[in-house]
């Protein structure tokens, strides 16, 4: 009933944000005489803080259409490549002048956590220079019906694997956050396999790989309640008239609440200073103030089979780490990996995934020799600074693009060595 509450209340206060917008339009009026008085500036930033904190944020756009190369600016295109009922690959495509040489294919797999992949912009911004970007761009699940059937922890491993093989061999997958334990599952299931499109590189970011380490607050929420607590407190049905009407899902309003709780006392002061920067004129403030919360209060819901399944497995069992996980009923053998490239990451001051948590993954993966791994601490950096912002752009992104080339050019190395050797055998000869 909370969900129906939550939607009835957001429909009973359209037409006072209706309302508001337009007062709010009529104090910035530059032929209103109020406009130009304390009174009116402050009528207006307060009309326009009540609009802001009652509306449903929608989905934010990319809106990435260029990139700057060597040679100079091109345009990049959108385009989906692949194509699920709960998410879609989009490739930005950029156009490329003829004769450059390829670059590596990164495969980014955003969170699902409730923010949208539009919460990676910066990464992916800073990656298309020297990289062709793909990313997964999850779907609302109050938006999916319920025809198209159910969306669990191993789903999502089976689609990272159907990603890879969408794009190939020697693509370099990259998981920020969450999704860096479906990751190391996928290649460790790809690895046992031994799947031909195994990635060339994994890089891991600020992912909970062993929560038992330098628990969080979140970690410590997970451990303090039964799974029974989270199914009966956080898991509801989307109401009609959502296309996914009867899907049981974890709200994204109810995710909004947990994140801006972790931080209330900074939200206030941020709301607070958002309206003195508007009264005072001061437009630079407000604008970044508007873009920051533009992308933070927009939200999806997630199945409750995923959310539930990733609290039992991740949070509360330690699968991974203990070497209990399965997929498909089959245990995932992180051991079996030892072909691919493994570079973990972590911010000093993560309060998310806290340090030591991602690198758990270089210890349960022993079978990759050690010029194919590496471990970065990123200094004075939170959750968000290790996948966005200066030190990602200056000190993090370099280390991944150098270590996957790195890891490019020993395979084509041992690609070649065979051949020499036979050149020398046959004393120059081909063959």
């Amino acid at each position: 009933m909370l969900y129906h509450f939550y939607e009835f209340t957001h429909a009973a206060l359209a037409p006072w944000r209706a309302a508001a917008d337009t007062m709010r339009l009529a104090y910035k009026n530059p032929l209103n005489p109020w406009t130009h008085t304390p009174m009116g500036r402050s009528m207006a930033a307060g009309l326009e803080l009540f609009e802001r904190t009652t509306r449903r944020y929608a989905k934010p756009e990319f809106g990435l259409n260029t990139t700057k190369l060597n040679s100079g600016p091109v345009d990049v295109t959108e385009e989906i490549v692949w194509s699920k009922p709960f998410c879609n690959l989009i490739h930005f495509r950029r156009d490329l002048p003829e004769g450059r040489r390829p670059d590596p294919k990164i495969l980014l797999v955003a969170p699902m956590s409730g923010h949208y992949a539009t919460l990676l912009r910066g990464t992916v911004e800073t990656l298309l220079p020297k990289a062709e970007v793909y990313i997964t761009d999850w779907v609302d699940a109050r938006m999916v019906p319920v025809l198209e059937g159910r969306f669990d922890l191993d789903d999502y491993v089976d689609y990272i694997i159907e990603m890879l093989h969408e794009l190939g061999p020697d693509t370099n997958l990259m998981a920020v956050c969450q999704p860096s334990v479906p990751a190391l599952a996928a290649v460790a299931v790809m690895e046992k396999r031994d799947d031909p499109m195994v990635p060339l590189t994994m890089t891991l970011m600020g992912g909970p790989i062993d929560t038992r380490i330098n628990p969080t607050a979140v970690n410590q929420l997970a451990q303090e309640k039964p799974i029974e607590w989270f199914e009966s407190n956080v898991i509801m049905n989307v109401p009609w008239p959502l296309p996914g009407v009867g899907r049981a899902v974890y709200p994204g309003f109810l995710q909004l609440s947990g994140f801006m709780s972790m931080n209330l006392d900074r939200h206030v002061i941020a709301q607070k200073d958002f309206f003195v920067h508007l009264v005072e004129g001061d437009g630079d403030s407000a604008e970044k103030h508007r873009e920051f919360y533009d992308e933070y209060l927009a939200v999806m819901d997630m199945t409750a089979e995923f959310y539930l399944q990733t609290v039992q497995t991740v949070f509360i069992d330690h699968a991974l780490p203990k070497g209990e996980m399965t997929h498909r009923g089959e245990l995932v053998d992180t051991t079996a990996i030892r072909n691919v490239g493994l570079l973990t990451i972590e911010g000093e001051r993560d309060d998310i995934s806290g340090v030591g948590q991602t690198e758990a993954a270089q210890t349960i993966c022993p079978n990759i020799p050690d010029d194919k791994r590496h471990h970065y601490v990123q200094p004075t950096v939170g959750h968000y600074g290790v996948f966005n912002g200066s030190r990602f752009r200056a000190e993090i992104a370099p280390r991944i693009l150098d270590f996957i080339r790195t890891q490019q050019q020993m395979k084509d190395k041992a690609k070649a060595s065979p051949s020499r050797i036979r050149r020398v055998i046959t004393g120059g000869k081909a063959g």
